[in-house]
């Protein structure tokens, strides 16, 4: 094999682990895993922004920034059509409760919210264990 190919190759290969290392760090992955029932709380406070994010797999997910008296946390939602087939919508100002999983991402106060609730009504994101009621997994859980 001469140089030149396996120069070749060898960018080729390293382009591809910086690809696939560059797309694990776009989101954490599963949010259902990252959930730890132990850090469970409760949070009332002011929507003061509302994000949609494009996941790897083309999907749209919802992040909330939550004014708490304790400071602002970016609550992880959910999956848009999701929260939209349930009749949710959410924008700057509006008051909510979110139940949620307790952490810091990339020095980030985060909540992986189980249950939204909004003018009396309640959204289910989760299971009492983390894992997302719109997968596949969760509902054929027993």
């Amino acid at each position: 094999m001469n140089f030149r190919k396996l120069g070749s190759l060898v960018a080729v290969a390293l382009a591809a682990g910086l690809a696939l290392s560059a797309c694990a760090q776009v989101a954490p992955r599963g949010s259902g895993r990252m959930y730890n029932a132990a850090t469970e709380t409760t949070l009332e406070g002011s929507v003061t922004a509302v994000k949609t994010l494009t996941g790897r797999r083309g999907w749209n997910g919802v992040h909330l920034t939550l004014q708490a008296p304790d400071g602002n946390y970016d609550v992880h939602v959910g999956p848009a059509n999701y929260v939209s087939t349930h009749g949710f919508t959410f924008a700057t100002g509006d008051h909510v409760k979110v139940v949620g999983s307790k952490l810091e991402i990339s020095g980030v106060k985060t909540v992986i919210a189980r249950e939204i609730t909004k003018d009396g009504k309640v959204l289910t994101l989760r299971d009492k264990e983390g894992f997302p009621v719109w997968s596949r997994g969760a509902m054929g859980r027993p």
